[in-house]
């Protein structure tokens, strides 16, 4: 049984005040439970703001979004992973995955650090995380603030490829144990081949769908001609509308 949330949105408008124009308009999508959809387009074309308003940290456009059936803002936070990891230097790996909520117990935070491969660097401070555990902390803390809905805002952008691929490999393995709702942003369609099962490509100002790609194969078990297959999918929908 699907455990991620349901989402809808019908956005008729999105603008900023100091804009000339909307950033979106008529943008309409329904999002089945447990799918993992990345957006994919080039930047400035408001794909993190979408994710702004999913989150309902943003609510100032015209149209409907719900989660669950519930608007954004009254929907239970979603867990969000940024560009960086966002630690707090001052707290543990344990303590900053429990930052992000009051209710998360200490026993609930260890057992997504444990998931994601720290079972062992709960009192570590973030100084003396590499990397990549930094990373993983991102991600049990985003679990464990609401594994039914996951935000994602560029997570592999600044890593070099060995540390995407080890990012993505432990995402793909929690996404096969857990089956959240994820929507990630993300300019590059291998991230979107490798992690997705949908791909929503955007473009224009203000912005629209160009494209809706189906990549059933669950991302855990894809081999190279599978991925291979999807990147070739996706760059060619891409050709057609923008460079990425």
């Amino acid at each position: 049984m699907a455990s991620g949330s349901g989402i809808s949105l019908d956005i008729v408008r999105k603008q900023f005040a100091d804009a000339s124009g909307p950033l979106l308009a008529d943008l309409r999508l329904t999002i089945a439970p447990s799918s993992v959809v990345a957006l994919v387009g080039p930047s400035g074309v408001g794909k993190s703001s979408l994710l702004r308003l999913l989150a309902g940290i943003d609510r100032d456009f015209t149209g409907t979004i719900a989660i669950d059936g519930k608007a954004p803002h009254a929907a239970a936070t979603p867990g969000f992973v940024f560009q960086d990891p966002r630690l707090l230097p001052w707290l543990s790996a344990l303590d900053n995955v429990r930052a992000a909520d009051p209710a998360i117990s200490r026993d609930t935070a260890s057992a997504w650090l444990a998931k994601v491969g720290l079972a062992a660097a709960g009192a570590l401070f973030p100084h003396q995380l590499s990397g990549g555990m930094q990373r993983r902390v991102a991600l049990a803390r985003a679990f464990s603030v609401n594994a039914r809905l996951l935000l994602l805002d560029e997570p592999f952008v600044s890593l070099d490829r060995a540390l995407v691929a080890e990012m993505q490999h432990v995402f793909a393995q929690l996404l096969e144990g857990t089956r959240p709702t994820v929507v990630f942003v993300t300019h590059l369609v291998d991230d979107a081949a490798r992690l997705a099962d949908r791909a929503i490509l955007l473009d224009g100002r203000p912005a629209r769908i160009v494209g809706d790609i189906a990549m059933p194969v669950p991302p855990a078990v894809r081999n190279d001609a599978t991925l291979a297959a999807y990147r070739a999918e996706l760059e060619a929908a891409s050709a057609r509308t923008y460079s990425v």
